[in-house]
């Protein structure tokens, strides 16, 4: 059976407020390099997107991959790592490019866990956020979109490995 996917955010309206915080993480670090810690699998297609657009600023690119453990639908507070970054960021300027921020947990304990290696600087950068599930507050320096509950896909995001390459964000229809 098919899903039924209706259009939440159009491929235009994606395209233009990536390049509008594109142009601001820009001015926010000229003269510097950036060094981009990209969560997968999801944040990839946000990250190739806006690296694009933050030439001619020198960017390192990195990926994380992380994984909660969850009992139920509530999260431990524990996180495991599949894949790390094989490079230190210590006084480097790291930006964390995220696909969604959902209830926090995890970003945050990446964050602190990447605060502990001490780079110069730590900011993130969210493709998504869904402010009404948040569990625990973070810093969030750069927000493309924020959404309602709704369960999405596309641009990256997957229910069941299917649907991160739609060019639009749309949302799963339980009707």
């Amino acid at each position: 059976m098919e899903d039924k996917i209706e259009v939440l955010i159009s491929e235009k309206e994606i395209q233009e407020k990536v390049a509008e915080i594109a142009e601001q993480i820009k001015k926010d670090y000229e003269g510097k390099t950036i060094f981009a810690v990209c969560v997968l699998k999801g944040g990839v297609v946000f990250l190739s997107d806006i690296v694009r657009k933050l030439y001619p600023l020198d960017v390192n690119l990195n990926f994380m991959k992380t994984s909660s453990y969850k009992s139920g639908t509530v999260s431990s507070g524990s996180m495991q790592i599949h894949l790390d970054l094989d490079q230190d960021i210590k006084d480097k300027d790291v930006i964390i490019f995220e696909d969604i921020i959902d209830s926090g947990n995890t970003l945050s304990i990446l964050r602190k866990m990447l605060l502990r290696r001490e780079p110069k600087s730590l900011k993130i950068c969210t493709f998504l956020s869904k402010p009404s599930r948040r569990e625990v507050e973070i810093p969030v320096d750069y927000v493309c979109f924020e959404i309602p509950d709704k369960f999405v896909v596309g641009y990256g995001l997957d229910y069941a490995e299917k649907y991160r390459n739609l060019p639009y964000l749309g949302y799963v229809c339980t009707e």
